[in-house]
């Protein structure tokens, strides 16, 4: 099952990829042109920073001043994005040494599944990382745009969410493919049809050898003295 295992572990390192790059992406919100009577500039932002642009294609950026003055989900959505960009590393260094095509760690192979099952575990926590954030984010956008009473600028979801969402998913999906290879590694040891047998020694008491063996003299000499009738 060795091509299951290098699955997983590629697509749990493309999405950890898209997932470093949507948190690079400006665009995780866009402000909408719904309703909106300012159709010359578009103001755009992510979890670091806010940014404008006009018609003629200028824009200026500035980052958010405090932490303390942001939103509570933002705080958390930093926190959880970073936890995960830490988490797809690790989980990635550990999937190489369970690895059955590498030669990096033990080469038993029960040894190396379940190697690859912890990074696969991994995979699976820091794409719940990231796909939390993301998801809590587009909520909240999505609650201020339908809210009649919202007075603040309205956002519809920007293309740094949707590559989120890829990187999250493609890391799910790899973090699966190699919790999988434990699975796989423990039905090979043993082959198709074939069974296994247990043997246990009788047990036995010194008085019962010493018996056996005062009958087996007994037989010998009794056939000796018929011997010679």
């Amino acid at each position: 099952m060795s091509a299951v295992d290098s699955l997983g572990f590629l697509l749990g390192l493309v999405g950890w990829i898209l997932i470093g790059i949507s948190l690079g992406i400006d665009e995780w919100r866009v402000s909408s042109l719904d309703g909106s009577v300012i159709t010359t500039s578009t103001i755009y932002e992510n979890l670091w920073k806010s940014c404008a642009s006009d018609s003629t294609g200028v824009y200026n950026c500035r980052n958010f001043l405090s932490l303390f003055g942001l939103s509570d989900y933002i705080r958390a959505s930093q926190a959880l994005m970073i936890i995960s960009i830490l988490m797809g590393f690790f989980a990635a260094v550990i999937t190489l040494f369970g690895l059955k095509c590498t030669l990096l760690g033990n080469t038993d192979p029960i040894v190396k599944a379940k190697v690859a099952t912890a990074g696969g575990a991994v995979f699976i926590v820091a794409a719940l990382c990231a796909m939390v954030p993301v998801s809590w984010y587009a909520y909240n956008i999505t609650v201020q745009f339908y809210d009649p009473l919202y007075p603040g600028t309205k956002y519809e979801l920007g293309p740094g969410l949707y590559i989120g969402w890829a990187g999250g998913s493609l890391e799910l999906i790899g973090g699966i493919c190699l919790c999988l290879t434990c699975k796989s590694a423990s039905g090979a040891t043993r082959a198709p049809g074939s069974y296994a047998y247990t043997y246990r020694a009788a047990r036995s008491t010194p008085g019962a050898v010493s018996r056996k063996i005062n009958s087996e003299l007994d037989n010998t000499s009794n056939y000796g003295k018929s011997a010679y009738v």
